[in-house]
């Protein structure tokens, strides 16, 4: 008795593991869909204008680390015409429905009747057992055998991985040498960048992962990658090769990538349009001419925080004592009521003016400081230190990236299980006034 062969054993294409049902979204829709993503648009708002249900936008925005992939990012050529499109593929199963040949729908199409006789053997619906021209389902057969996957270098190297994964969870240890375990972070897949969500960990930067594996391996030119190479394997669902859990020891604590025009728009009642980062002169952005500083705070255990200012030029850093106020942690905190932690807006104003008064009126020309409540007294400094404030956009700590990588590194190397209003200013140097 003659076995008669299936469709799809028929067609010349290797077996194939389901991933369930072609997917109805085409390559324009998700070119579309990054572009609006880019442009500050939600991943619901953005799916929705492409055609697309709201959980489908979160999902390809999930899947994809919040970056486009490759293949849907501006820089992508756009497809050769040796490849059929998806147009000609539903004029190829029109023409086939209607009972045209196979040399007619070439004709009508413009292509050769042996590519036409290729896509109908090749791509066809064979569920049913025969050979069904669907476009969709053509189009998602193609995109399959188009894929071209390499193995990342993190899962072909095991040592890489390993040196890698340890260093992005080291342990945080307390000022008497014993491992702080912090609190207990549940893996939701989701953004965790409050620091009561993060693990505590003294995790190196990727990028410095990346730099120093040529130190540690002089000769070994299989232990390196790239600070993006980490990044994207944390990031990029499907990668499997570091732990997705591995992005609560970051120092964002960032489990997806947001675009930057998602953050602006939602800046502090304090701070107006004159004295934005975008009205900072000139000047400061060369990094010729010194003077110019950035300030931020580093958070610690008990509400407990210092500040620090790097001067742009040189990278100058000064950190500002913020001991707490008389009464805290004697009761309940009182809502509405002053910031007895240290690090309220009188107690920063105060610190920073303790601190840049002495200098020269040339080296204290400009302050860049993000929106935080703590600046909301920038006026009274200004007219104390004749120093001019500007603040970043919203969520926006790429525009004062100097004192981001500074206060980053201080805080990795003074440990955030440390109580940081212990640190007074004899870390400054000794010409700098100290505090009584």
């Amino acid at each position: 008795m003659t076995i008669r062969k299936r469709g799809s054993d028929r067609s010349g294409r290797g077996k194939l593991c389901s991933s369930g049902r072609p997917k109805a979204a085409h390559r324009e829709q998700h070119v579309l869909f990054w572009l609006l993503i880019e442009k500050g648009l939600s991943s619901e708002e953005a799916a929705v204008q492409v055609g697309a249900s709201a959980p489908v936008g979160s999902r390809w925005f999930r899947e994809a680390g919040g970056m486009p992939p490759s293949q849907y990012s501006k820089s992508s050529p756009p497809l050769s015409g040796r490849y059929l499109s998806f147009a000609e593929r539903e004029e190829i199963a029109l023409c086939r429905a209607q009972g045209f040949g196979v040399c007619v729908i070439a004709r009508k199409i413009g292509r050769a009747a042996s590519t036409v006789s290729r896509e109908l053997r090749r791509n066809a619906a064979t569920r049913g057992g025969g050979f069904e021209c669907r476009a969709t389902t053509a189009q998602w057969h193609a995109n399959r055998a188009a894929q071209r996957p390499k193995i990342t270098k993190l899962v072909q190297n095991p040592t890489l991985r390993q040196y890698v994964e340890d260093r992005l969870s080291g342990h945080v240890t307390s000022s008497d040498g014993e491992i702080a375990s912090g609190p207990d972070v549940v893996w939701t897949k989701r953004r965790s960048v409050r620091r009561q969500h993060r693990r505590w960990a003294t995790a190196w930067s990727p990028e410095q992962i990346a730099r120093r594996l040529p130190l540690d391996y002089p000769e070994n030119e299989t232990m390196r990658i790239s600070h993006e190479a980490i990044y994207q394997a944390l990031f990029i669902q499907g990668r499997g090769a570091l732990w997705r859990e591995l992005v609560a020891c970051l120092r964002s604590g960032r489990a997806l990538r947001v675009p930057r025009a998602r953050r602006t728009g939602r800046g502090r009642a304090f701070v107006s349009e004159e004295i934005m980062i975008s009205q900072r002169p000139a000047e400061v952005e060369d990094r010729a001419v010194p003077g110019h500083w950035e300030g931020d705070l580093i958070l610690g255990l008990k509400s407990s925080a210092i500040g620090t200012l790097v001067e742009r030029t040189t990278r100058f850093t000064l950190l500002l004592h913020l001991p707490p106020m008389p009464g805290h942690g004697l009761g309940p905190r009182q809502k509405n009521g002053p910031a007895l932690a240290g690090h309220g807006a009188e107690a920063v104003r105060d610190a920073i003016t303790k601190s840049i008064q002495d200098l020269p009126g040339h080296l204290r020309k400009s302050l860049t400081w993000d929106q935080g409540a703590e600046m909301a007294q920038h006026e009274k400094l200004k007219s104390d230190t004749g120093i001019d404030v500007y603040f970043c956009d919203p969520e926006s700590p790429w525009q004062r990236g100097s004192n981001e990588n500074t206060s980053r590194s201080i805080g990795q190397n003074l440990n955030m299980g440390y109580e940081l209003n212990r640190c007074d200013d004899r870390l400054n140097p000794p010409w700098l006034p100290r505090s009584e």
